[in-house]
Formats: C-alpha cells, structure tokens, sequence
C-alpha cells in the first residue's frame, strides 16, 4: 500500500498546520558526486519546489525552511557567496510561481547585514505575495533562534508605551507575538540524519514533534514528506497531560 493510502487510513484529520524543515544534506549531497558544494545547494532548489507543492497540496497552512542560519557565514566565502547569489536568483525566478499559487512569502531573519539591493528583492517578493490567501512560506535566511528571541524582547520593550515595562505584564503570549514567526511548530523534519536542531526555531519548537530523515536534502521528495506526516499523525500529542486524559479515558 503507498504512503499516501497509508495516511488516509490512519487519520485524515491529522495534518500538522505548520511544518519547519532543516534542509540538510546538500554539501554530502554534491560530494558523493565530485562536485562542490554550491552544486548540492543549487539542486535542492528543486527539493524546495516539491515541498512547497506537497504543502499546498495536503491542507498544510504554514511551511518555514531553514535556508542559512546566522553560524553559516562561518562557512567558506565561496559557498557562502554562492548561496546569496542563489538566494537572489531564486527571489527573481520563483516568487511569481508562488504568488500564481497564492502563497504568501515571508523572509525571516536578521536583514541588518544584506545589500540594499538584495533587501530590495526581499521586499518586492513579500510585497508582491502578500494578500495571497494560500499557503505562508517562511524562509529563513540569515536566522537565528536565540536572536530571534531576544529581538522579540527589544520589539516589546521599544514598542512599551513607558520606559519601564511592567513586569506583570511580561507573558509567553507577548513573545511569540514579536517573534519571526508566531506560530507554534507542529511538524518538524531534518534531512540528513542529524539529530540536533541547530538554533531553528528554539521558541517556537517547545512542543513539536520531530521527524528526522536520512535522506538527503537533494533527493527530498513528496514521498518523505509523506512519510513524515504519516510519523506525525501516528504521534499522541500529549502536550503535559496523560495518554488516558488526551484518549478520554476513565482513570
């Protein structure tokens, strides 16, 4: 029987609303075939298109991919410099198939350190998106989650109406108000087959459930997405209560 037919049996109803992936696996990706690393990258575009079709597909609100987190400028200037150039590219060439599918774009991270030219294009893709009533397609670039975090806390302390916030008035709900994405994951997938999240999404992670694929990025495909939305609908959310409590029980 396939996945698909798989997932329908199970539960129809158990769909996550937000799924995040960690896209990793390109650089292994282009190794394995001689070739540099910019190689693997440039090919999980394709991975990208597939994801964002599956997602539109299968009821799912919310997709946040993990582009370039704020530790991959460590990387070396030719990798790097080729991600931001496919980066640009890809805001030219592809935000008017999202937008023909009403998905709405939203670049999350720190922009302080791009071009003006290359926040120019990240404007003129949301701009362009963002009455879409589709799909929201995150996409972090430059992201980091403990920064997303603490600008969170500068966002409510600027945006307070005295100098002093009441500390009473601090709550969870404040916070994920002001952070880069404001919805909670449902949903989250690494490829590649490391286990660790690596500064995704920190806040927004506290109760997701975690999918991790040894496949890698490049050869990610709407089977694996499956895949992983049969594990999460296959999971008893439990969220601090009791399998006899979620399941209605008598105790």
């Amino acid at each position: 029987m396939s996945e698909i037919a798989d997932f329908q049996q199970l539960n129809k109803q158990r769909v996550p609303s937000h799924v995040a992936i960690i896209m990793d696996g390109n650089g292994r990706w282009a190794k394995d075939r001689g070739q540099p690393r910019i190689f693997g990258h440039k090919a999980g575009v394709e991975s990208v298109r597939k994801s964002v079709s599956y997602a539109c597909q299968n009821g799912i609100k919310v997709l946040t991919l993990f582009a370039f987190s704020s530790e991959n400028w460590r990387r070396p200037k030719d990798e790097v410099s080729g991600l931001m150039d496919l980066f640009a590219w890809a805001l030219s060439n592809e935000v008017k198939k999202l937008h023909k599918n009403q998905v709405k774009l939203k670049v999350i991270g720190d922009r302080d350190v791009f071009s003006d030219s290359f926040r120019k294009r990240i404007d003129e893709a949301e701009k362009l998106t963002e009455n879409n009533s589709g799909l929201l397609l995150n996409i972090a670039v430059n992201y980091g989650g403990r920064w997303d975090i603490v600008n969170a806390v500068k966002k409510i302390l600027n945006d307070a109406a005295t100098d002093i916030l009441n500390i009473k008035d601090f709550n969870e709900s404040m916070i994920s108000e002001h952070l880069e994405v404001s919805q909670d994951v449902d949903l989250l997938i690494r490829t590649g087959g490391e286990k660790r999240i690596s500064n995704f999404l920190l806040w927004q992670l506290a109760y997701s459930e975690i999918y991790v694929s040894d496949v890698l990025w490049p050869d990610f495909n709407e089977d694996v997405f499956q895949k992983a939305v049969n594990y999460f609908a296959s999971r008893e959310r439990r969220f601090g209560c009791t399998g006899e409590q979620i399941r209605g029980e008598k105790q």
